[in-house]
């Protein structure tokens, strides 16, 4: 009786065991799918038109402002400016818009400064170096834009933030 016991045991462990394993083959195909379809809309060319404009009047005392090159820069074509904590200012597919700065890191504790920007249309992403350290910090870097439809304009930049 106890061989019988084992032995009909043995059958439902080893039935239970095959179950599973089908239920287990058909998940990978359908995450499958999923991860060709998101690297398909991250694939988006983007569309994004960066204008330059002047330097905000609204930004009175410690700021960063940037432009796509040193030449621009020197010519005071800006592309980005902010004033230093709260509010960010660029001018996207042809307007002028003023963003809320999310984060920005401390300059003074390492040679790298990023900054996170956002609103309902953009979400923005400034990364740099420091290149010269006077009384104000000379960086370049790269600005990330990118829309909620998943299309990113990625460009150089070259800048400063002092007071």
């Amino acid at each position: 009786m106890k061989y019988l016991i084992i032995f009909f045991s043995a059958i439902l462990l080893v039935a239970c065991k095959k179950e599973k394993e089908t239920v287990s083959n058909s998940t990978p195909k359908d995450s499958l799918n999923i991860v060709q379809d998101s690297a398909k809309t991250n694939a988006k060319p983007a569309n994004i038109m960066v204008d330059v404009f002047p330097f905000p009047k609204e930004i009175k005392e410690c700021s960063c402002y940037f432009a796509k090159n040193k030449a621009d820069f020197e010519n005071e074509k800006y592309i980005y400016a902010d004033d230093a904590g709260k509010t960010a200012y660029m001018k996207l597919d042809g307007k002028r818009i003023a963003m809320n700065l999310i984060s920005s890191s401390d300059m003074e504790v390492d040679e790298e400064l990023t900054k996170e920007i956002e609103n309902e249309n953009y979400k923005i992403s400034v990364k740099g170096k420091k290149i010269k350290n006077e009384e104000v910090l000379l960086f370049e870097g790269i600005l990330t834009i990118e829309k909620p439809d998943g299309s990113i304009t990625t460009m150089p930049i070259y800048g400063e933030c002092g007071c």
